[in-house]
């Protein structure tokens, strides 16, 4: 049997792996990003106290690698009593420290916006959550969409530093199959490619985005 007949042999553990990866990504992709939006309105707000303790946690998540803030969720918890299961450690692991990228890129598309629209919204009724969502923040998306999907892009290679904790995505699969069988190059070149695919859709939606950022006068794609 040669080596590429082992790895279609072992095709269900790549498809399941592949489809908790996917998973993964999806979930911690809209969690990130509402955790994100609330966390942009506490950098931006006018209370000392709430945007201090929000950079605090922006910047602290900037400057930890994810697979240590991962290894700590998993392995370190449980030694304070926290004890979960390594898929939600995984993604509470991706939504808690992307979310910190995506508060600091919505930040700084907010900071472009002219501070008269804001302004010209409240007089026409706009306040609060309704302003944020209905006028502020779709023009945040579309603003810095390339910015987003390279976060994107970012959090689905994240993913693959969960194998350390032992969530069965797409590296752990080939991993596995490496090590069972001793084939040191194929299945990793079957992991490549899926990201490589999953990398390709995220960047067509941006180009999509972006395109219509630009026909609204958005954003710097």
């Amino acid at each position: 049997m040669s080596d590429w007949d082992i790895v279609f042999q072992e095709w269900p553990r790549f498809a399941r792996g592949f489809s908790n990866t996917l998973i993964l990504f999806g979930v911690s992709t809209v969690g990130a990003f509402i955790l994100g939006a609330i966390l942009v309105n506490a950098l931006v707000s006018r209370n000392p106290s709430t945007r201090g303790a929000a950079h605090v946690y922006v910047d602290g998540m900037r400057m930890l690698p994810f697979l240590i803030f991962a290894y700590l969720l998993y392995y370190g918890l449980p030694s304070v009593g926290i004890r979960m299961s390594a898929w939600t450690a995984g993604l509470i692991g991706l939504v808690l420290y992307h979310a910190a990228y995506v508060a600091e890129i919505l930040r700084g598309a907010w900071s472009q916006l002219p501070a008269g629209q804001t302004e010209a919204a409240r007089a026409m009724g706009f306040h609060g959550a309704k302003l944020f969502l209905r006028i502020v923040l779709p023009q945040l998306v579309l603003g810095s969409a390339p910015i987003l999907g390279n976060q994107l892009i970012y959090m689905l290679k994240d993913t693959a530093f969960l194998m350390i904790i032992t969530v069965q995505e797409l590296t752990y699969a080939a991993s596995s199959v490496q090590s069972m069988y001793f084939v040191p190059l194929q299945p990793f070149i079957v992991a490549i490619a899926l990201y490589w695919v999953t990398t390709m859709a995220i960047e067509g939606l941006v180009f999509v985005v972006g395109r219509f950022a630009r026909k609204r006068g958005l954003g710097r794609a």
